[in-house]
């Protein structure tokens, strides 16, 4: 018994100091200390002789320290002792080519690759050595002569990897397409390999090389995965149209592909291609027979009829709750027509109506919870800031530590702020910094920022809470009052913290009114206030964007998203900007 423990008290400290002698080399490996990498890895490579890890880093530290005869002897014996190791050629050819002996390189690559002829598993191995030594060609010859010999082998993947790397796109996008076509359940894994070649340029050389090795091989082998991948691609260049096209096809084939038809839908909504998103959501009213399906396309057809009409969509929404009835089912409608009526149409009482019936219809605690914070909302537009509060905490009481509760506390804090009341909005605020959702933690911040930047001091005034009445006929839609009152603002309190904050504010609604003259100007001056001002990265982006989109001038466009890069390195908005400005200049962006 205690030789047997012995025996595993050694082992164990033998094993404990080759890992530390392991370790130690790998880190003078990386350094670049070769010479005392190598004293190592030979002591490891002796002690463990097959393990080919300490070979290979020995033979590189050896190579790196111009000792090739030193390499060539070691692999040489590591032959000799087994002849059927014929992968050990590519190492031996490539330290040849490391001293530019092109021609005995060669004949060893060439002895590696005949010998997978009586040996095909071997091409998978040899690949793999030929693809870490950068000798592309040799792998992909490997690889191919691999699966000549052995029909079960399938480097089609690495295969198209390779290709890649040579820039060799077209043969590329052909080898993935082989894999899809030998196994589907590759798709996946293809179309995050492809993203990186592709753009959203559909006229990009890539885009259209991928586009016509799917078409080329939908014609000779039907299915459904080419039919997917165009989908996809066509997703992918924001052109919804043809991508619902495919979708139809694939829902033709299988029903069960309307969610897929739901997904793009949603998508081309979400990127304000209306049309393709109205085609769609028609498609599944016409083909769907499940209530919920129906009612959900439904919505974003209304939504859609909102976006794009300036007349009144009050009777849509009436037909619509007509032939679905005001029920459980329809709640949805009936809180998208609430608050339709409330900031589209300046009619919040038949708002409060139409949310009062739905509170009486709900069931479930959440929709309860989203139906009152709605309440809410359009009872803060009427001014009737005590009861929305009501609701507003009703909301936390019932739904703690929830998405729901936290933007519950959020509407408490913004109706609180309009009030007047900013000691208590701060106090909510300050919990809502740190909210599991990323979006009201912004709102939160941004919020506590313009509290806490021009509050009173000392009882002098500060112009807080006229800005907060001006913020509060905003959200009223009463843009033409907010203005006014920031115009006086702006004057009165020149010079002073809040000067930047009126002006932004006021820059949005100039923008909202297509005021894009007034947007400008007030966006320059809070850049001529203070040069390192918060919110003068905003400004950059939003001159950009205004510059971009509705002035249509490029180049001033291309000027503020430069210096967002250049001169506000921190700035939330680099990354876009980046984007943007690489996109004006004609960078191809994957």
């Amino acid at each position: 018994m205690k030789n047997i423990l012995l025996i595993i008290a050694l082992f164990s400290v033998s094993f404990v100091l080759c890992q530390n002698s392991s370790s130690l080399a790998e880190s003078y490996f990386r350094e670049g200390a070769y010479e005392k990498a190598s004293q190592i890895y030979e002591s490891l490579e002796k002690n463990n002789p097959f393990n080919t890890r300490y070979l290979k880093r020995l033979i590189t530290c050896y190579q790196e320290t111009s000792n090739y005869e030193k390499a060539a002897n070691l692999l040489q014996k590591k032959l000799l002792n087994n002849p059927s190791q014929h992968y050990l050629r590519i190492e031996i050819g490539y330290n040849f080519d490391r001293q530019q002996k092109t021609a005995l390189a060669k004949k060893e690559y060439d002895i590696a690759i005949e010998s997978i002829t009586s040996n095909p598993s071997l091409g998978g191995i040899m690949g793999r050595m030929f693809q870490q030594n950068n000798l592309l060609d040799y792998a992909i010859e490997a690889y191919s002569k691999a699966m000549r010999l052995h029909e079960n082998a399938s480097y089609e993947f690495q295969i198209a990897q390779i290709y890649g790397e040579k820039g060799e796109f077209e043969k590329m996008f052909d080898s993935y397409i082989q894999l899809i076509d030998k196994d589907e359940n590759y798709l996946g894994g293809v179309q995050r390999y492809i993203s990186r070649y592709i753009n959203e340029d559909a006229t990009y050389s890539n885009n259209i090389a991928f586009k016509k090795a799917i078409l080329k091989k939908s014609i000779s082998n039907p299915k459904n995965a080419w039919n997917e991948l165009l989908s996809w691609l066509f997703t992918k260049q924001k052109d919804y149209g043809k991508a619902f096209i495919q979708e139809k096809a694939l829902f033709n084939r299988n029903p069960a592909y309307i969610e897929t038809v739901f997904r793009l839908a949603k998508i081309a909504f979400e990127n304000n291609d209306t049309t393709a998103a109205k085609k769609s959501f028609d498609f599944i009213l016409e083909k769907t027979n499940f209530i919920e399906e129906k009612i959900t396309a439904e919505l974003y057809l209304l939504r859609i009829a909102v976006k794009n009409t300036t007349r009144n969509s009050t009777s849509l929404f009436e037909k619509t709750l007509q032939e679905y009835g005001v029920n459980r089912n329809s709640l949805e409608i009936q809180l998208e027509f609430a608050d339709y009526l409330t900031f589209k149409r300046n009619n919040p009482s038949k708002a409060i109506e139409v949310l009062e019936k739905a509170l009486l219809l709900s069931t479930s605690k959440f929709k309860n919870a989203r139906i009152k914070l709605k309440l809410g909302e359009v009872l803060v537009f009427t001014g009737r800031f005590n009861k929305a509060l009501l609701y507003f905490s009703q909301v936390q009481t019932q739904l703690k530590n929830h998405p729901l509760s936290q933007q519950a506390r959020f509407k408490v804090a913004q109706t609180s702020y309009f009030k007047g009341d900013f000691k208590w909005a701060k106090s909510q605020l300050k919990i809502l910094k740190g909210s599991t959702t990323q979006l009201i933690a912004n709102d939160a911040v941004d919020l506590f920022l313009v509290i806490s930047d021009n509050e009173p001091k000392d009882s002098i005034p500060s112009g807080l809470l006229d800005f907060a009445k001006a913020d509060l006929l905003a959200y009223q839609n009463k843009n033409t009052e907010a203005i006014a009152i920031y115009s006086t603002l702006a004057q009165k309190y020149q010079g002073q913290n809040i000067e930047d904050d009126v002006l932004f504010n006021q820059a949005a609604l100039y923008l909202k009114e297509s005021q894009y003259e007034n947007t400008i100007s007030n966006l320059l001056k809070i850049i001529s206030i203070n040069a390192d001002g918060i919110l003068v990265d905003d400004s950059y982006y939003l001159l950009a964007e205004v510059y971009k989109n509705k002035i249509k001038d490029t180049e001033k466009a291309s000027e503020y998203y430069q210096k967002i890069i250049f001169e506000k390195p921190s700035s939330i908005y680099l990354v876009d900007a980046r984007k943007k400005y690489r996109e004006i200049r004609g960078d191809i962006i994957n």
